[in-house]
């Protein structure tokens, strides 16, 4: 019997999903969060994770081996047939060092974070939060900072996430070994 990689339920028949870019075995329930992808010919081992995500504390629990599958962060090549898209493909990540990003470049702006708030229309609490790196700019937030500072706060696109290392022994994980709960 397998166990669901999402919520630990053991399963008599998983089914195959991709979620927010990782292929995962689920039970029935949890396959609603997912997209069901096709299983490649019995002939092939390939990796269950295809791609590459945000990693780090709190991250996502996505591998960092996709050797037998056509699916790729960022939205690359795929193969005809392939799974549908989905809203996650084409999304830029934030670096993971955008809060010394911006710091960095207002600093070389010669600005305080009350003028850049003020530049941006923004409170100067959310610059002294994203600074601290305590909150992801929101997709606007990203935008004005961008312009007005001259600087790139998306991550660059070089292939699969090199932090992850992922898998015991058994390289066997569930979600729930790699999240942190906030109870």
């Amino acid at each position: 019997m397998a166990q669901c990689e999402m919520c630990g339920v053991e399963t008599g028949s998983p089914k195959t999903v991709q979620v927010e870019g990782a292929e995962l075995d689920v039970c029935a329930d949890c396959a609603d969060f997912g997209t069901e992808v096709s299983q490649p010919a019995a002939g092939g081992s390939s990796s269950k994770y295809s791609t590459g995500g945000s990693g780090g504390a709190g991250g996502s629990a996505d591998a960092g081996s996709g050797s037998g599958s056509s699916a790729t962060a960022g939205g690359s090549s795929r193969s005809s047939g392939s799974r549908p898209r989905d809203m996650f493909d084409d999304m830029e990540e934030v670096a993971q060092d955008y809060d010394q990003r911006i710091r960095g470049a207002r600093e070389t702006a010669g600005l305080s974070q009350e003028d850049l708030a003020e530049e941006l229309n923004e409170k100067a609490s959310l610059i002294r939060k994203l600074e601290r790196g305590e909150m992801l700019p929101s997709d606007a937030v990203q935008r004005k900072l961008e312009r007005q500072l001259d600087v790139d706060l998306a991550e660059e696109s070089g292939g699969e996430d090199s932090e992850w290392e992922g898998g015991g022994s058994a390289g066997e994980y569930t979600l729930g070994d790699v999240v942190r709960r906030k109870d």
